[in-house]
């Protein structure tokens, strides 16, 4: 009796077909979740690209405030000279 059981798996061609179309959902499953993980690393390559972009255009920002604020000191530095020279001349 065991050696016929070994011989049939399955007790009859339904039992085989429902086993193959339970296998073939639970490949469409993981293919799905495959696919899930490979956009999500997709979006995650792309967050880190634009967070590398947004950190340079931070850094070129505050450069450029860094050169304004240093121009803007600049000419108050000349404009208090200048004063000062007009100062000194008509004394």
């Amino acid at each position: 009796m065991m050696n016929v059981e070994l011989n049939k798996p399955f007790e009859s061609i339904e039992s085989a077909h429902e086993f193959v179309a339970l296998r073939e959902a639970e490949a469409a499953r993981d293919e799905r979740q495959v696919r899930a993980l490979n956009l999500a690393l997709f979006k995650l390559t792309q967050l880190a690209t634009q967070m590398h972009k947004s950190r340079r255009a931070l850094n070129d920002l505050r450069s450029i405030r860094r050169l304004l604020f240093t121009e803007r000191e600049l000419d108050e530095i000349s404009e208090s000279i200048e004063i000062a020279r007009r100062a000194a001349t008509s004394i």
